[in-house]
């Protein structure tokens, strides 16, 4: 089975049993992928301790792994021709489960740090190899059921990381965050050996001048987006070389690739393609809506109101339940619904959560944080499945696999680009608000007066001035969050647009039937 029928053609039927087996296995493997990239956040300051690293030494943990997930996430393409799909799907389970395994048995910074880099190389083609094998093991009309079971794992991932990787770390130790990854990794390794399909093999070069290129663009550009915020942006020397390398990095490999289509690693006239460019677009607009809620939220309630984790990963849980019910049901409406029309329900019902985010404040009750999230979460849903099907449905089959890994690849540029939009306008606007309302902090105020006395403290006290300072501060971090979440509301706004560019889905179908046709 070639990767050209995986968006493009009706795949051949596979067995019910197998094909169950085939999803259980590459979505296993998909899950312990994206679980990487948040579970250890929670885990950072017990490795900070027991490994003898700063704050931001430890932070490499981190980068290091998103950089070169980011720079193999493009190869894709070139390895499934080149190894064939099962064994280079194989390949990456046992890297990823290795690695992970080297991860909690390190002793050093440098050796996690390493051993995370060896995560994010086996790790990258996980979640676009997933998405192949999902979309050919079902039929054309049962296509929106597999990008559903897909969307589910990659978005369900990043949401239970947090709460996952507290709760080990609490049980256990930091280390559990990265053996979960093992017996779940192995089995997956099993059944893939067992039931995923080949594909045919298509001998390659690899363009090394192309790929040099590639990484160095493609890491200069996650580092930036990455520490950008923690070194004060281009104030820092690092942020300005590596924003260099990301502009001569890219612009090279553009230039290359146009001028040798045939010898580049993947064709960037790819996104001329109006639905998977524009897709590509929408989804990485998508970056500051889909993760700028769950940046924000453990800082509000941990932070802000003080809710232990656990209570912390409750209140967060309903937004991941939303869109796992909703992916579900869109899965089978796709087939029957224009998925533009379901991709605007999508942004309305995420602008509409975001919208409800900016009225939270130092009292806000519990259900005003769920059902703000909840909205979220069904938004999420609503336009993860139908823009992952539409991204496809005008694509030349034989570019599919290396759409698939560019499309992977485009979403996790624009997560790093929200996520760094978000910690900077939070950090920039908690210091505006500080410094705003510092200025009504004076003895003579009577409020401030009438509201120390209530503690028997005064002005001039300095426990009474280190009260008054820690609460400006959460008032000021508290009305930064409302400005974000404005931000975030206006972002879906502005998303609604980019949908009519898009193509009506050729997925779509009258009915089963009419796909086998």
């Amino acid at each position: 089975m070639s990767d050209g029928a995986a968006f493009g053609e009706v795949a051949p039927a596979t067995p019910t049993a197998s094909r169950l087996m085939i999803t259980f296995a590459v979505m296993s493997a998909t899950l312990i992928q994206v679980l990487d990239t948040t579970i250890v956040n929670v885990a950072l300051p017990h490795m900070q301790g027991e490994l003898g690293a700063t704050s931001d030494q430890i932070s490499w943990v981190l980068t290091s792994y998103l950089v070169s997930s980011a720079i193999f996430m493009p190869l894709t393409g070139h390895f499934t021709d080149e190894l064939g799909r099962k064994r280079f799907l194989l390949i990456c389970i046992a890297g990823f489960v290795g690695a992970s395994a080297l991860c909690g048995m390190a002793q050093t910074l440098p050796q996690i740090v390493f051993f995370r880099l060896l995560q994010g190389i086996f790790g990258a083609a996980l979640v676009p190899l997933s998405q192949a094998i999902m979309a050919d093991a079902y039929p054309l009309h049962e296509r929106g059921k597999a990008m559903a079971i897909w969307g589910l794992g990659v978005m369900v991932g990043p949401v239970a990381g947090p709460t996952l990787g507290g709760w080990l770390t609490d049980v256990a130790s930091w280390r559990w965050t990265f053996y979960i990854n093992l017996p779940v990794g192995l089995l997956s390794l099993f059944l893939a050996s067992q039931f995923v399909p080949d594909s045919e093999r298509r001998p390659r070069r690899m363009d090394w001048f192309g790929f040099a290129f590639m990484a160095l663009g493609i890491a200069g550009l996650q580092y930036v987006f990455d520490r950008g915020n923690q070194q004060d942006w281009f104030q820092a020397l690092d942020i300005r070389w590596a924003a260099l390398f990301a502009v001569v990095g890219l612009g090279v490999f553009i230039v290359h690739s146009l001028l040798r289509p045939q010898q580049a690693i993947f064709d960037v006239r790819i996104f001329t393609d109006r639905n998977f460019g524009m897709s590509s677009l929408v989804i990485a607009c998508m970056g500051l809506g889909m993760f700028g809620g769950l940046v924000l939220q453990p800082i509000l309630l941990e932070g802000l109101l003080g809710y232990p984790i656990v209570t912390t990963g409750l209140l967060m849980a309903p937004r991941g339940i939303a869109t796992a019910i909703t992916m579900l049901a869109v899965g089978r409406l796709v087939s029957y619904v224009d998925a533009r029309y379901l991709v605007l329900a999508g942004l309305a019902f995420g602008a509409c959560g975001a919208w409800g985010m900016t009225y939270y404040s130092l009292d806000v009750t519990q259900i005003n944080i769920i059902w703000p999230a909840f909205m979220q979460g069904i938004g999420l849903g609503l336009v993860f499945v139908p823009l992952s099907t539409v991204a496809y449905a005008t694509l030349d089959p034989r570019r599919m696999a290396e759409g698939a890994g560019l499309y992977s690849l485009v979403r996790t540029i624009g997560s790093a680009i929200g996520i760094s939009i978000v910690t900077t306008l939070l950090a920039h606007q908690s210091q505006i608000l500080w410094n705003e309302l510092g200025g009504y902090v004076s003895q003579y105020h009577e409020a401030l007066v009438t509201y120390m006395r209530r503690m028997h403290l005064s002005p001039t006290d300095p426990r009474g001035l280190a009260v008054v300072a820690h609460e400006v501060g959460r008032q000021a971090q508290m009305g930064a969050m409302l400005a974000v979440f404005k931000v975030i509301t206006y972002s879906y706004v502005f998303m609604v647009p980019l949908v009519f560019l898009l193509k009506r889905s050729t997925t779509q179908r009258a009915g089963p039937a009419a796909a086998e046709h």
